[in-house]
């Protein structure tokens, strides 16, 4: 009889969409008799479990939308032979704040010096905080927006960028884009503008960025979202333009 009514409840369970605690039940109802709970504690313990499993699920499938190429903490960044960040400004970025206030972050610098590394790895710090992420290469993005009116899956991917809440761009501007490719990222560029963060990976100044767009007008457009609210990090020599030189940054003056 105890059986049947433990399968029942179950059923109950599941038909509450309580799968994860329908499962465990027995378990749960073994311990709570060996403890000697009371139904409060026994209430407690369902309901902590249950959240528990909802989170894990959560963390999981939002790990599985980032699309990160590798996954790699910045606890394991080595500060120590780069100019990238200095160890306060990172720790500052690892707070997450401007991605509260929907700032952008460029990441500037030749290859094999970090970028893609900080990127993915504050990328993994927003995805652990509950933040919605997507990551895609330069050329992956322009893609997605070629074939978005004919494949469903470039759809589908399509609508999660433009519903996340942090965009990583990695490579930006690292090939020549035709007319439609320049009109097609300018208008996920003016979605995602004052609704999400991006951070972009590039090895070009965005000074330089109009001669791979072709049309100053738009490379002008997409400046002026990208720039809006952002925190240019160089991570090698160059002259910042004037408009870099005025931005407004995120990080409080080092003392």
């Amino acid at each position: 009889m105890m059986n049947k009514t433990v399968h029942e409840l179950q059923d109950q369970f599941r038909q509450l969409r309580l799968a994860e605690t329908a499962e465990a039940l027995p378990q749960l109802l073994r311990k709570a008799e060996k403890s000697s709970w009371t139904y409060l504690e026994f209430l407690e313990s369902i309901t902590r479990f249950e959240l528990a499993k909802r989170e894990t699920k959560s963390l999981e499938k939002r790990m599985k939308w980032a699309r990160f190429p590798f996954v790699k903490s910045l606890d394991e960044f080595e500060l120590k032979g780069q100019n990238v960040l200095t160890a306060r400004q990172l720790s500052q970025l690892r707070e997450l704040s401007w991605l509260e206030q929907q700032y952008n972050l460029i990441l500037l610098g030749p290859p094999g010096i970090g970028k893609t590394y900080i990127a993915i790895g504050l990328g993994l710090e927003a995805v652990y905080r509950g933040f919605n992420v997507y990551f895609a290469t330069m050329g992956e993005l322009v893609q997605l927006l070629k074939s978005e009116e004919y494949l469903n899956k470039s759809k589908v991917q399509l609508k999660r960028i433009r519903n996340a809440d942090l965009v990583i761009i990695d490579d930006l501007m690292y090939m020549a884009m035709d007319q439609r490719e320049a009109n097609l990222f300018f208008h996920l560029i003016n979605h995602l503008y004052e609704r999400s963060s991006i951070i972009l990976t590039s090895n070009k100044s965005p000074d330089e960025w109009g001669n791979l767009i072709g049309d100053q007008g738009i490379t002008t457009a997409i400046l002026d979202r990208l720039l809006h609210r952002v925190e240019v990090i160089h991570g090698g020599e160059g002259e910042e333009s004037h408009r870099m030189k005025n931005r407004k940054s995120i990080f409080s003056a080092e003392v």
